[in-house]
């Protein structure tokens, strides 16, 4: 599955205060840039009370926030390195609460794409020069280069 990342769904030191304002942000560009519907907005953060994808590992911490492939008109994802940590719940310990530092929001478009995605993900999880990379990044386009060379 070849996933298509583009600049305007990038954001490198985002200034949240939250989890729940990081994930409003991120769903909401998804939606103006028309890559979801408008209830994936609400779907995401419904979803991420009931199953936490904050991933334990070492630092930079990443989450995974996803929702419905019905909500999704275009697979993609949203990526943001944060200014400051926000706490997610834990994906293995509900909970317990992570800092993190990095959400890589998947907009996925098939039923059993989301796997196939996570299988992905994972591997850009468990590189943490990379993750370290991406959260030194210089700039949005830096940021999209790191992502798209480690799902790719």
């Amino acid at each position: 599955m070849e996933v298509y990342l583009h600049e305007e769904l990038v954001f490198r030191d985002l200034d949240a205060k939250s989890s729940d304002e990081a994930l409003d942000y991120l769903a909401t560009q998804l939606f103006k840039n028309g890559y979801v519907k408008k209830q994936y907005i609400t779907a995401i953060k419904e979803r991420e009370r009931e199953y936490p994808t904050g991933l334990p590992s070492t630092q930079p911490i990443v989450a995974i926030p996803h929702a419905n492939y019905e909500l999704v008109n275009e697979t993609t994802l949203a990526i943001a390195t944060l200014k400051e940590p926000v706490e997610f719940h834990n994906m293995e310990e509900n909970a317990a609460t992570l800092p993190v530092k990095i959400i890589i929001m998947m907009a996925i478009g098939e039923p059993h794409g989301q796997v196939e995605m996570l299988q992905k993900i994972v591997g850009l999880i468990q590189d943490e020069p990379l993750r370290q990379k991406m959260v030194a990044a210089h700039d949005n386009l830096e940021l999209l280069k790191l992502v798209e060379t480690a799902i790719n």
